[in-house]
């Protein structure tokens, strides 16, 4: 599907910007026209991906997702600057790893905080000036595959992405008769980042096991964020759209092993 200018006039908000994803899908909606508005923890890391992205008009604001004030604060600066955003991509996240013995309170209740207190605070105020705008809009969180299948050294983030599932969910139902509609995009696996590298050896013993045969690409993660928030979504609404080339499904570890047998 082709989204070049599609988005000429609209505005959008995408938290997290910094990281791998964040920055998918903040380059893919500028191709596609719209204005933006990126935010993440670091000054300088939110102006070198400003300083990337196509086209004009776009800002950054740093903010602490897991600060009420601050969220309040920034939803109010974005509000101050363009009125209701069109779009929101709630994307920041946060990964640690360790077992549920092991884990701190501090530590669990910032992984809640990042992946859906944040979420549930800024659907809440930008919807809030979607509604007082009358223009409707479109809200995005970012999830996983680990909403729906247990990790071991990562529950709680799993934990938080079921959580944030239905929390999509619930927006969708009670933001609908203003025509706002709230999704969940789910990318599939990533060879890593600078932020967060991966051994190659599991990279490519994930990657094998994928039905499709590869990792998840800026491509297939933005235009997923795109679909949802375009014309041709206009009727979408509560659902979460899995990009993970079948990876939910199945893996085909199996049959690999079957081939090099042969």
């Amino acid at each position: 599907m082709h989204f070049a200018d599609e988005f000429q006039g609209r505005t959008a908000v995408v938290t997290g910007a910094c990281g791998i994803i964040g920055g998918w899908i903040a380059e893919g909606l500028a191709q596609a026209g719209a204005q933006l508005c990126l935010t993440d923890r670091d000054p300088a890391k939110l102006e070198a991906r400003l300083a990337k992205l196509p086209g004009a008009g776009h800002f950054a604001l740093a903010a602490d997702l897991l600060d009420a004030g601050s969220m309040t604060a920034f939803a109010a600066s974005v509000a101050e600057r363009w009125g209701a955003p069109d779009i929101l991509v709630n994307n920041a996240g946060i990964y640690p790893s360790g077992f549920l013995l092991d884990i701190g309170v501090e530590e669990f209740d910032a992984i809640m905080g990042v992946n859906l207190r944040a979420p549930f605070l800024l659907s809440k105020l930008f919807a809030r000036q979607m509604i007082d705008a009358g223009k409707g809009g479109s809200i995005v969180n970012i999830s996983s595959g680990a909403a729906r299948k247990m990790r071991t050294t990562v529950v709680p983030y799993c934990t938080s992405k079921t959580a944030l599932d239905r929390l999509t969910k619930g927006f969708a139902l009670e933001l609908a008769e203003y025509g706002i509609r709230v999704n969940a995009v789910e990318p599939g696996f990533i060879a890593g980042s600078e932020a967060s590298p991966l051994p190659q050896e599991h990279v490519r013993n994930v990657t094998a096991a994928i039905p499709l045969g590869r990792t998840s690409s800026q491509k297939d993660v933005a235009s997923a964020v795109l679909y949802v928030c375009s014309d041709a979504g206009a009727y979408v609404t509560g659902a979460t759209l899995t990009v993970d080339g079948g990876n939910s499904i199945g893996t085909t570890a199996v049959f690999q092993a079957k081939k090099k047998a042969l």
